[in-house]
């Protein structure tokens, strides 16, 4: 018997804000209270969301306040599932989104800081594994 796919508790999306050529993303630091680390824009996705890409464009707007829309959004194929606390599972969807390379967000609570940065140290720079991963798909899907 084949065991059943895990119960996945919370979907999340996470978002590469990025322009090209060259391959440049725009990466967001936490503050000290949630560690103070680089990520892209992230979230989870909300009871009153459509769809994963409507909640990415929300979530895009809610922590840069850049309005965009589920047709400009790039599925990476990417889908990362783990482990939370209290035995949880958590599934994340990436994206990568394609802005203009003047575009300057606006901050919301979750992050103190941005920086374009180019992709090698994006990668570099980038605190969790998936992200890397997922910086590396863009950057193969668009050479």
């Amino acid at each position: 018997m084949v065991d059943p796919a895990p119960k996945v508790d919370q979907e999340c999306v996470e978002g590469y804000l990025f322009a090209s050529p060259p391959l440049e993303l725009l990466l967001f630091r936490r503050p000290p209270s949630r560690g103070s680390f680089w990520v892209p824009v992230s979230g989870k996705v909300d009871p009153t969301d459509p769809d994963l890409p409507s909640a990415l464009c929300r979530e895009i707007e809610e922590e840069t306040g850049r309005a965009v829309t589920p047709q400009e959004l790039v599925d990476l194929d990417w889908v990362v599932s783990f482990p939370m606390e209290k035995g949880e599972t958590w599934r994340l969807h990436a994206y990568a989104v394609p802005v203009p390379r003047t575009f300057r967000p606006r901050l919301s609570s979750e992050h103190d800081a941005f920086e374009w940065v180019a992709a090698d140290a994006a990668i570099s720079r980038l605190h969790f594994d998936d992200n890397q991963d997922a910086v590396r798909r863009l950057r193969d899907r668009l050479s």
